[in-house]
């Protein structure tokens, strides 16, 4: 099951992972609203489950408020990849000195979770993938043990060679580790992570889906289901059983 970035920015908040205030508007006077109330530039981005929603003009920068609401004009309702967006998460706009990829998946030939890593952040990671394979680090984790502290430091230093951003972003990677074990995900992603000009480490953005088969244990993630965004295909599987 598939949820929306504002709602995986939200759980990441909960595991303690820095993200930019945000909120979710269904209409351009609310994006206006928001922008107003945060007095600084913002990003509005599309709430659609597909990727490449940048490329398709879904997600723009608005130094003012009334930048924000012409651009929520063209986003809301606009389709990408046949689906409609319905609302648009207004975040604050970063300062982005640096850009990292980090996910947490499952590899099912191991059958262990996997730490993906690289330096190469903000694009299509499968892209990264297949052109510049050399640029992606990939670390198995044990699940009798976890994410352990020397392999999040490794990890870290992989990205980054300032020890005080290495710190950070290590504690982001156990922190993203124990969110997909506990939420039962199949997928946790952050993409970009990023480095600001103070030397702090953001997650900026948010990837997450959960295992469907372990939903029954988290009544407040299923919740999270946005069934207007869903295949409706799926819808009619998932009614089925």
């Amino acid at each position: 099951m598939k949820i929306h970035e504002y709602q995986a920015r939200q759980l990441f908040s909960e595991y303690g992972i820095p993200v930019p205030r945000g909120e979710v508007a269904t209409t351009p006077d609310e994006v206006f609203d928001i922008a107003q109330r945060y007095d600084r530039p913002v990003m509005v981005k599309a709430q659609v489950h597909v990727g490449g929603r940048g490329k398709a003009g879904g997600i723009k920068y608005a130094p003012t408020p009334e930048d924000a609401r012409k651009h929520a004009k063209k986003i809301l309702g606009m389709e990408i990849k046949g689906l409609p967006v319905l609302k648009v998460l207004v975040s604050e706009a970063a300062e982005i000195e640096t850009e990292a990829y980090a996910g947490i998946t499952l590899d099912r030939a191991s059958k262990k979770p996997v730490l993906i890593i690289s330096a190469a952040g903000g694009v299509d990671i499968e892209e990264v993938a297949r052109e510049t394979p050399e640029k992606i680090v990939r670390v198995a984790i044990d699940p009798l043990i976890g994410l352990l502290p020397y392999q999040a430091r490794e990890a870290a230093f992989k990205l980054y060679g300032r020890i005080e951003i290495v710190r950070q972003a290590a504690c982001i990677l156990t922190q993203l580790y124990s969110c997909f074990m506990e939420e039962d995900c199949s997928l946790a992603e952050i993409n970009p992570l990023i480095t600001n000009p103070a030397g702090e480490v953001w997650a900026i953005d948010a990837k997450i889906n959960f295992d469907d088969s372990a939903l029954y244990r988290h009544p407040n993630s299923d919740a999270m289901r946005d069934v207007d965004a869903e295949n409706p295909s799926e819808q009619e599987a998932r009614q089925a059983g």
